[in-house]
């Protein structure tokens, strides 16, 4: 499908990773707060995501909204290089010589999955670092002298007190949530994708820029819609839910096993604790996630990688 390209690919997902961030980030943050506020037995518990957001602004501003931004950038826009090149190279890998423009979901399948198991030993870090800013805000229950004072201060006194280990914090739970959504997010990419040229291109040769446009508009915001609303959701956003508790937990000797977290939270909150974040969550993944395709796919061609 593709010309091999060594580093090009790499550089798109970059740029995709960067135009997540600038989108999503916002969203993420309101997540992130109804995920640890409204999972514990004290504080403040918040009504939805738009009362989350409301109170972030009125308190802090814009800013509040993009707390934690700057290592997400780093990690995103790293992890998401990594993503999409691994993805694109392992799929040729797969096809070998037998090329096809029909998705092959037993292609697809493994390489999304496995290039997200690979990018979580980064984003582990990267989001251990996100969330401890973002839930040091607007209602935190932290001390505002145990409080860091950016990225870099969060990160080095995680290593400091906890060691190595400590910024990994939560790896398990990261690994199978990427390796689940990127595998269902191709997946659903590739086909509407697929399916969209297949339509378009045979009703109208003309305006193909446009087309390409509206095409990764689309098949890039409905795979984001879809890992939020595919049966396999049921199973990603709780293990998002533990990821976010497990790595903003002031308790060293907290457990580190999701399955434990959210039986936890089950027995607290029930169900519906479980999917907390479920609102912000799926608002975010239209534009986000249609930025990351439409910024990847313009970066293809700028840097002149074939594809059919």
């Amino acid at each position: 499908m593709r010309d091999s390209s060594g580093y090009k690919e790499y550089v798109a997902g970059l740029l995709a990773g960067v135009a997540t961030v600038g989108t999503g980030h916002p969203f993420d943050t309101v997540k992130v707060k109804m995920q640890m506020h409204n999972t514990v037995d004290h504080g403040i518990t918040y009504r939805n995501g738009l009362h989350c957001a409301a109170r972030i602004l009125r308190t802090e501003g814009i800013k509040g909204l993009y707390r934690g931004a700057t290592s997400s950038f780093v990690g995103v826009a790293f992890e998401s290089s990594l993503l999409f090149g691994m993805y694109s190279q392992m799929k040729q890998s797969l096809q070998g010589n037998v090329q096809s423009v029909v998705p092959q979901p037993h292609i697809i399948i493994p390489s999304a999955a496995s290039g997200g198991a690979v990018i979580s030993f980064i984003l582990c870090p990267s989001e251990l670092v996100k969330c401890r800013m973002q839930v040091q805000g607007t209602d935190s229950l932290i001390l505002i002298s145990s409080r860091y004072a950016g990225p870099l201060d969060c990160a080095i006194k995680t290593v400091k007190e906890d060691g190595v280990r400590g910024i990994f914090r939560g790896g398990f739970t990261t690994l199978l949530r990427e390796a689940t959504g990127n595998a269902i997010f191709f997946s659903v990419y590739e086909y509407v994708r697929y399916q969209m040229h297949l339509q378009l291109n045979s009703a109208s040769s003309g305006h193909k820029n446009l087309i390409d446009l509206g095409v990764g508009v689309l098949s890039g915001g409905l795979s984001g819609i879809a890992v939020c609303i595919f049966p396999f959701w049921c199973a990603v956003l709780p293990l998002d839910v533990a990821k976010t508790i497990i790595q903003t937990s002031a308790d060293k000797k907290s457990s580190r096993n999701p399955f434990h977290i959210l039986s936890s939270i089950y027995r607290r909150a029930g169900l519906k604790g479980c999917y907390t974040g479920l609102g912000p969550t799926i608002v975010r993944a239209f534009p986000a996630n249609a930025a990351a395709i439409v910024s990847w796919e313009v970066a293809i061609k700028l840097l002149g990688i074939k594809r059919e």
